[in-house]
């Protein structure tokens, strides 16, 4: 961070970003890089305005408590529209889950970011064109159904990358930023989670103790209406003080990515020991994608805490180990899902594994190829982190096609 804020000092607008991006680490680094540049019109600027700092949590304005407030009790009520309407569960859930809590995320960063009056309309229409479409397919438990709940929302995952980049939403920066938000998220959401569900259980506890059973009014109301609350409070503390978790994130992606490499090569010599092959087991190729996905997943996220950070070679190699890894059981996966088609033929989900799976396969060997240039010729690893968000909209393009195209050409089978 010194070195950085050393280097930015030309340019202020780079350095405004250095510091929104941790506010705690920038002030610290600062501050002991100050002696140094003492007398600079802009290092004057930042003691000024830093040195009555403090590292206190910001609770937002009032404006944003009372978005989060609303948001939690529209997203409850929601939920309980089953309820409230007699309506289905297991029609409305698979179909709707994911309108419950995205949309209202997508709302605020559009109000926080001051998106035009059209970008809002666009992305309030494409939300309810999705809330229409997806309740007015035929049937239940059809492959094409299933694969349009399934992948609907990573259409309104990438309506909220477009209202939290807002403007900058071409710059990569922006759009890396956004994927590490997601990982540091999805880290407070954890740890909300784990301290409600301790409270859940002390409650229920004191109150059996007493002799009244308050189990069905409390899952019925307030478990309703925390499980949002937990996704809305963690997304909100997670951009209003990105320095709670910021620290925690690294470490977790730098533990984790060696024992899963580890146990990645460990699983693939298991699988040839045993004989167990995903080639005529649906249920093992199945788990077989779920596990790429999460690899792939821990990969990118890695990638983006560190992006900007100096990079360590030993880090970095294990990234790219772990990716070659990961491309040799993608490649088993597609073969696999090859064989099958070849076999007993095309079918939705067949045709829908087999597109993820090669669109995959191309972003994984596009990360390892920087990866192998950033090992072997000291660039920066920013440059990862581009291949990376530069190819995400192929996502977004192919989650359309399932959701709206699949049906359509299936018959809604």
């Amino acid at each position: 961070m010194q070195h950085q804020i050393l280097s930015y000092l030309q340019h202020p607008g780079e350095l405004e970003k250095l510091y929104r991006s941790n506010k705690t680490e920038f002030k610290h680094a600062f501050l002991s890089v100050y002696p140094e540049i003492k007398g600079k019109d802009l290092a004057e600027f930042w003691h000024e305005r830093l040195k009555d700092e403090t590292d206190t949590i910001s609770w937002g304005s009032k404006k944003e408590h009372l978005w989060v407030i609303l948001g939690i009790i529209t997203a409850g009520i929601l939920a309980k529209i089953p309820e409230i309407f007699s309506i289905d569960e297991e029609f409305f859930y698979p179909r709707n889950i994911s309108f419950i809590i995205l949309p209202l995320i997508t709302a605020y960063f559009a109000w926080k970011n001051q998106l035009s009056l059209n970008t809002k309309a666009i992305l309030a229409g494409i939300t309810g064109l999705s809330l229409v479409y997806i309740n007015s397919l035929p049937g239940k438990d059809t492959d094409t159904l299933i694969l349009a709940c399934i992948h609907i929302p990573l259409i309104l995952w990438g309506m909220l990358g477009t209202a939290y980049s807002g403007p900058d939403l071409l710059n990569w920066k922006k759009r890396l930023s956004y994927l590490r938000f997601n990982g540091e998220a999805a880290v407070m959401c954890v740890l909300l989670g784990i301290a409600g569900v301790l409270m859940t259980g002390i409650t229920v506890g004191l109150f059996e103790l007493i002799g009244i059973k308050i189990e069905e009014f409390y899952f019925n109301y307030v478990v309703a209406f925390g499980l949002p609350a937990v996704a809305i409070l963690g997304t909100y503390l997670t951009h209003t003080n990105p320095q709670l978790v910021n620290k925690v994130s690294p470490v977790i992606a730098k533990i984790f990515s060696p024992l899963v490499l580890v146990m990645l090569v460990i699983y693939l010599i298991a699988i040839a020991v045993t004989g167990k092959d995903p080639y005529n087991d649906r249920e093992f190729l199945l788990i077989f994608n779920l596990l790429l996905i999460g690899v792939m997943a821990l990969i990118f996220f890695s990638v983006a805490e560190n992006s900007t950070k100096e990079s360590n070679s030993s880090g970095v190699w294990i990234l790219l180990l772990l990716s070659i890894v990961t491309v040799v059981v993608n490649c088993v996966a597609l073969s696999a899902i090859i064989f099958r088609i070849s076999e007993w033929g095309i079918t939705p989900n067949r045709l829908a594994v087999l597109g993820s799976n090669v669109l995959i396969l191309v972003h994984l060997l596009m990360v390892t190829g920087k990866l192998y240039w950033t090992v072997t010729k000291n660039s920066a690893l920013a440059e990862v982190g581009r291949s990376i968000v530069i190819y995400i909209p192929v996502y977004f393009v192919w989650a359309i096609l399932v959701v709206f195209i699949f049906p359509l050409v299936f018959g809604f089978k």
